[in-house]
């Protein structure tokens, strides 16, 4: 076997042993009495049928999975040839061997098998060629693979998401994930899983970077979680939360079987880099989900139905890609927290997936108002560590200071025109921009420039009164 060559796997589609299974059923169909011809001694065993020395790949099949040794439909032709020339009897091609749809399109290893020690060697690294070719169909967005994959309920997915500075991508501004311990809702009966208090979810901010680093093409709004509260943290910290998130749910790496841990993220190669950046180890048997890729497979199959592009009523394109927001939509989520945060875009990915696996998932609705705010402990920064919303300051008569005042993240959503009606804001989902008065007013909504003149001094009032108060 050390000696092999590369060839295209097209025209390789016999699996060997059913060739040979083929004619011994052939023999007893037709009532063949192989064992007293003079050719029948290739007959007796697999081991004396592979003495012709056939050349062999190894391939999966593109809809089981199965990993299988093949050759060619011409070998099977040069066998046969060579019991007319040698013994001068004629044999068929029998018509029931296992005829394998290779999902490999790459080149691959052809060996010469002529013995059984070279075949069972040969055969016992079909479980890795199976991994591979799963992992490949996995990372395709393959839907028959992922549905395989979700109806084991075995897997842990955990969905991750970095926010980093347009102007370098190695500068990390925030990191959010979502995790859903599939194999240990199963064991508690707690299946189907509820979003909501089902997911293992966190968020992290990078203290150095906040409020100083603002993305202008695609703004990130980090004071927005809508999933627990966020933890702002040195970026010399960050490797070490991702690393330590990870293995807490991985399981050991190998070459046979696939990793408990499958990664999920929504055009998921970027993140991938990311970690490669940081330097996080992820074992080579680690499944890999893109709700990107899956979602367009779908759509390209025609299981999606027809879909209009909401803004220009243009019917959608084959092979086109949905951004996470507009996949949400399209599976009936109106987002009820703001994207282009790390927690919120994870938490939202491992729901895009869930709901298109469980087409019966109610959406989530995060209870910013009844959320307790928190201190996070264990870092020492001079930072408030803990909020939900925007971050505040008490001034001791109710309002609430943002700082950096218009460097805030509403006062740039708001300068930039990006806050639409039912958007989110700090007090919640659903509400037009605007200033809440203070509560013995009614709370009605003040116009947009008096909120402009409060945000001129950096302060404002809200009508849950003070939201957070840090140090």
């Amino acid at each position: 076997m050390a000696d092999f060559r590369l060839v295209n796997p097209e025209g390789w589609e016999y699996d060997l042993q059913s060739v040979y299974s083929a004619y011994i059923g052939y023999f007893q169909l037709h009532s063949v009495p192989w064992y007293d011809r003079t050719w029948g001694q290739f007959f007796e065993t697999f081991e004396q049928f592979l003495g012709f020395s056939w050349p062999v790949i190894t391939v999966t099949d593109s809809w089981t999975g199965r990993a299988h040794i093949v050759t060619r439909l011409t070998t099977v032709g040069a066998f046969i040839k060579m019991i007319k020339t040698r013994f001068g009897e004629t044999l068929p091609t029998p018509d029931n061997m296992l005829k394998v749809t290779h999902f490999e399109t790459s080149q691959r290893h052809l060996r010469n098998v002529a013995d059984w020690a070279t075949y069972k060697k040969l055969y016992t690294t079909l479980p890795a060629v199976a991994l591979a070719a799963f992992k490949a169909r996995i990372r395709s967005g393959e839907p028959k693979a992922i549905r395989e994959l979700w109806a084991k309920r075995d897997k842990t997915f955990l969905a991750i998401d970095f926010e980093w500075s347009e102007r370098n991508p190695a500068t990390f501004l925030e990191w959010g994930y979502a995790a859903l311990r599939c194999g240990h809702l199963e064991a508690v009966g707690a299946w189907p899983p509820m979003p909501e208090s089902n997911y293992r979810k966190g968020h992290y901010i990078i203290g150095e970077h906040v409020d100083k680093i603002v993305n202008k093409h695609c703004p990130t709004y980090p004071w927005q979680y809508a999933w627990g509260d966020s933890q702002i943290i040195p970026k010399s910290k960050l490797p070490q939360i991702v690393q330590s998130v990870i293995s807490s749910l991985l399981s050991p790496d190998g070459e046979t079987t696939a990793n408990n841990l499958v990664l999920v993220g929504h055009g998921v190669s970027s993140d991938i880099q990311r970690l490669e950046e940081t330097r996080i180890k992820i074992p080579h048997n680690v499944l890999i989900i893109d709700t990107a890729s899956l979602e367009r497979s779908l759509f390209n199959s025609g299981e999606r139905g027809t879909m209009r592009d909401p803004q220009t009523g243009k019917l959608r394109v084959q092979g086109s890609t949905l951004s996470l927001g507009g996949l949400l939509h399209s599976l009936g989520i109106d987002p009820p927290c703001a994207l282009h945060n790390a927690g919120n875009d994870a938490f939202l990915c491992l729901l895009a997936l869930q709901k298109m696996m469980e087409p019966g998932t109610v959406t989530p609705i995060p209870d910013i108002d009844a959320r307790k705010k928190t201190k996070s402990a264990g870092l020492s920064m001079g930072m408030p560590m803990a909020f939900i919303g925007h971050l505040t300051l008490d001034d001791g008569r109710g309002y609430c200071r943002s700082p950096g005042a218009s460097a805030s993240p509403r006062v740039r959503e708001r300068e930039r025109g990006l806050l639409m009606d039912g958007a989110m804001d700090e007090m919640g989902p659903g509400r037009r921009y605007g200033s809440a008065s203070p509560p013995e007013t009614g709370g009605s909504w003040k116009g947009d420039k008096d909120r402009d003149k409060e945000k001129e001094k950096g302060w404002f009032r809200s009508t849950k009164g003070v939201r957070s108060v840090t140090k």
